[in-house]
């Protein structure tokens, strides 16, 4: 098999080379809330110098301009250029959004998942306190009647009536009182 390279596969191949030259034009920083940005916008004036990445042009991180503290004409450079840096700050389109980093969709979500999680977590607390009322009701009125002095009785596994002795009596009242303890607070 011959490889021919006609005209046509010629500009398709550097059409090709053009967008991923393109795709490599990206910005990466580091924004207020820690997390990567990738755009294909330079960041906010609001993002340090040490927090961008990438730039375009193949760059890794972004130099610092070295500024000397005087020039010759003994005028501070730096004070002189502040009010251009506020004023390129200034140009910035009025109009732009402010991205903050925080989705208020996302915000509201979020806490309504956590009251669900809140009153599901209560109500589950309130179950369980009537269900340790009503075990320390059923345990006291328990104990009453085997203190009473009545003759209790059982069913057996064959459906017959057997009647609790005297330490079978002691036995169940002392995990009966257990219950109590345990259980009535």
């Amino acid at each position: 098999m011959d490889l021919k390279i006609t005209p046509k596969h010629l500009v398709l191949t550097l059409a090709g080379w053009a967008f991923a030259l393109g795709a490599a034009a990206q910005w990466q920083w580091i924004d207020k809330d820690g997390r990567k940005v990738f755009s294909d916008r330079p960041p906010t004036s609001d993002i340090k110098e040490k927090d961008i990445l990438k730039q375009p042009g193949g760059r890794g991180r972004v130099p610092l301009a070295v500024v000397p503290a005087e020039s010759a004409g003994g005028v501070n450079t730096a004070a002189a250029s502040a009010p251009a840096a506020s004023a390129a700050k200034s140009k910035a389109d009025p109009n732009a959004p402010k991205i903050s980093g925080k989705d208020s969709e996302l915000q509201a979500k979020k806490k309504k998942l956590e009251e669900e999680e809140a009153a599901r977590k209560k109500a589950e607390e309130e179950k369980n306190a009537k269900n340790l009322a009503e075990n320390c009701d059923r345990a006291k009125k328990s104990l009453a009647s085997f203190k009473s002095g009545v003759r209790i009785s059982t069913v057996n596994a064959k459906g017959e009536r057997d009647f609790m002795d005297d330490s079978t009596k002691a036995a169940e009242s002392k995990r009966l009182q257990g219950t109590i303890d345990s259980d009535c607070k």
